[in-house]
């Protein structure tokens, strides 16, 4: 799943092209800050949608290093570390010790995917890379 920004006007849409350019060290800060957010925003709908305890999975989400893309852009992903956390994205079979099937298919919570979309339409992308444009001009690298 990848983020747009939908928020920003053509001027500043212009200036995140010329900073990214021209301060290249400074972009992979303001993704790894969009990424914790958006690592605690999914954690949050984690917690809501996913009552049980189970073992470490609210304690394992992660922002990911920030990395070029394919097509060039920069990426910083959220994961869930956990060993079951697959099952509860995306569903399971019920099965005992033995491995024998005693309940129906659980289906999946998508959580990430959830989260994610929630964070989208916050506006917490747009808002953080506004402050971060105004930032740069306000110390004169732009």
């Amino acid at each position: 799943m990848s983020i747009q920004m939908n928020g920003l006007t053509d001027f500043q849409r212009d200036l995140f092209d010329v900073a990214t350019k021209k301060v290249p060290k400074e972009a992979p800060k303001l993704m790894r800050k969009i990424g914790s957010k958006a690592r605690t925003k999914v954690a949050k709908k984690g917690r809501s949608l996913v009552k049980k305890k189970t073992g470490t999975y609210h304690k394992k989400w992660k922002r990911g290093k920030v990395f070029v893309g394919y097509q060039g852009e920069l990426v910083v992903r959220v994961i869930n570390s956990a060993p079951h956390a697959h099952l509860i994205e995306d569903g399971h079979r019920m099965v005992d010790h033995e491995g024998n099937e005693t309940g129906d298919f659980v289906l999946g919570k998508k959580v990430l995917d959830k989260g994610m979309r929630e964070f989208e339409s916050s506006g917490d992308v747009e808002k953080e890379t506004v402050k971060w444009l105004d930032e740069l001009l306000r110390k004169n690298k732009l």
